[in-house]
């Protein structure tokens, strides 16, 4: 390995990010002295350069084996080793490497107690956080990490409250099981109820069963958990402190027919609805059900005869009917339900909600126009991006063609923590905020755009996805979007780039989570051609 290149004593890790991209677009330009010092470094690497394999030349430069010893040397001398150490801790447990997370935790005690900034927070919340429903064993196992868990508890890490309280919201039985044979799951109704021990649920309900609201969450979440035994007997404790209940219940499906609807459909799920009890949950879940299968007769009258899902409780369940409608393209669903005057309607500032989001990521900024009628359209670089307002675009460019951002937290995903959280990107940086608006430009064929993007600093290999980190090719297996990927295989894309959960590429995914042999076998195609025209 030849070095040519010395740190400085304070380096600067976007300093050394952008010398890799100015690597990278100087092969890609075919500048020969560029090119030599790939080939110094990785003799047999195909050109152009990916983002990774710049990083990888740009680190044996500077005397290390990799982009990873790079930064971990970056950040010890700006005296973030603790921060560096977190960074390696969540990536071995994503890996499950055990055995590694055992030696930083021995390198690095204060990781037991570290708290980021993410809603995780501690190496615990990542071990047992859940991309998605984990109810099923299979999908727990591939999103939760057990073992790991199991080894920072017994380490001594602090199970804070969110921690257990996301694996209700993730259902994650194996890592409920896990915390209670800990000894570290709180004794209450509502995780009783989960686990669904029906004899712990009676002898609880026989110390302190009086409190109606504790008795109802503890329902809900044993239907949630699909505990038929457990829910009837709450539902029962249910009604005999709220004999209203009992009328309802008994007019409409039945007790049992009650449990069973609440334990099927369960459209409330990661909506912001906060019902007050059963009986609203239950026609909650009507008027969402409306929505998923698309009946608008049912989801109108359900909302003209429960006026009160229209009020201002209900705001939040109001936001998440239209988030919902806009990931399924119901535009008339939306169009419905503020003709009836919702509460968010008058809510000043409107309420937050991803329904603009939604729309750039998933190719539907067609239903801008009926969303902005409650949102403004942020005027921001990926916004601009995505409804294809090249003027716009280059507003936010100087006359060199540098980007001038401004504040970055007027620029999503700068202003989201949530979202780079999920695709593990650290502090808000310019490179997000291009790599997000390149993204939904090609997402949306707004392709004058994404090649001006492309020109002046987007990343065409960025690990941007819309849910955590892959390519933009991935994203675009599941939309069936042929242009929009032909584009990015033309201008040059690594098509060897795989995802952060299943090291998959996006032939991979084509062919085993979209179940789509024609697509994967174009991808394949695609790459083919490509490579017998590089030679």
């Amino acid at each position: 390995m030849t070095t040519s290149k010395s740190l400085p004593a304070r380096p600067s890790l976007e300093s050394l990010r952008k010398q890799a991209k100015s690597l990278a677009r100087e092969i890609a330009a075919g500048e020969a002295g560029a090119i030599a010092r790939a080939r110094v470094q990785l003799p047999n690497v195909k050109l152009p350069l990916s983002l990774r394999n710049a990083q990888l030349v740009l680190a044996r430069e500077y005397g290390y084996a990799g982009w990873q010893e790079l930064t971990a040397e970056v950040s010890k001398r700006l005296g973030k080793s603790l921060e560096w150490a977190a960074t390696q801790a969540r990536r071995v447990i994503h890996d499950n490497d055990v055995e590694r997370l055992k030696q930083l935790l021995a390198e690095y005690p204060a990781l037991l107690s570290w708290q980021g900034n993410d809603s995780d927070g501690s190496l615990l919340g990542i071990a047992t956080s859940s991309f998605g429903d984990s109810f099923d064993a299979i999908r727990e196992q591939q999103f939760t990490r057990a073992a790991c868990a199991e080894l920072l508890i017994d380490a001594g890490a602090v199970v804070t409250p969110s921690v257990c309280d996301g694996l209700i919201d993730s259902r994650a039985r194996g890592l409920l099981q896990l915390f209670q044979r800990k000894r570290v799951l709180p004794h209450t109704l509502t995780f009783l109820s989960a686990l669904g021990d029906l004899d712990a649920v009676r002898a609880c309900l026989d110390e302190n069963g009086n409190d109606p609201a504790a008795v109802n969450e503890a329902f809900l979440c044993a239907c949630r958990f699909e505990h038929e035994a457990v829910a009837s007997v709450l539902l029962e404790r249910s009604i005999a402190l709220d004999a209203e209940l009992g009328k309802h219940v008994d007019g409409s499906a039945g007790r049992l027919g009650f449990v069973k609807y609440l334990i099927e459909e369960r459209s409330l799920t990661f909506v912001h609805a906060t019902p007050a009890g059963p009986w609203q949950a239950f026609l909650m879940e009507q008027v969402m059900r409306a929505v998923h299968k698309g009946d608008l007769t049912a989801f109108v009258s359900a909302l003209q005869r429960e006026r009160w899902l229209l009020g201002e409780p209900c705001v939040g369940f109001q936001v998440g009917l239209i988030e919902r409608a806009t990931l399924r393209d119901r535009a008339e669903f939306i169009v419905a339900l503020l003709d009836l005057d919702p509460a968010l309607r008058r809510r000043r500032p409107p309420p937050r909600s991803q329904a603009i989001e939604f729309a750039c990521t998933y190719a539907k900024t067609h239903l801008i126009p009926v969303l902005t009628r409650i949102w403004p359209m942020p005027d921001d670089l990926p916004h601009a991006a995505a409804m294809g307002n090249l003027p716009r675009v280059k507003h936010w460019f100087d006359e060199s063609g540098t980007p001038a951002l401004g504040d970055l937290e007027n620029h999503f995903p700068c202003n989201s923590t949530r979202t780079r959280r999920h695709l593990l990107w650290g502090a808000p940086s310019v490179q997000q905020v291009l790599d997000t608006a390149l993204a939904w430009s090609v997402v949306n064929r707004q392709f004058d755009v994404a090649d001006f993007l492309l020109e002046h600093g987007a990343d065409i290999d960025t690990t941007w996805s819309s849910h955590e980190p892959a390519s933009i090719l991935h994203e675009l297996v599941f939309q069936g979007n042929y242009d929009s990927m032909r584009f990015l295989i033309d201008r040059g894309i690594d098509m060897t780039i795989r995802d952060y959960r299943w090291n998959g590429t996006a032939q991979g995914w084509a062919l085993h989570a979209a179940k789509d042999q024609k697509m994967a076998l174009w991808l394949e195609e695609a790459e083919r051609q490509r490579e017998q025209e590089s030679r």
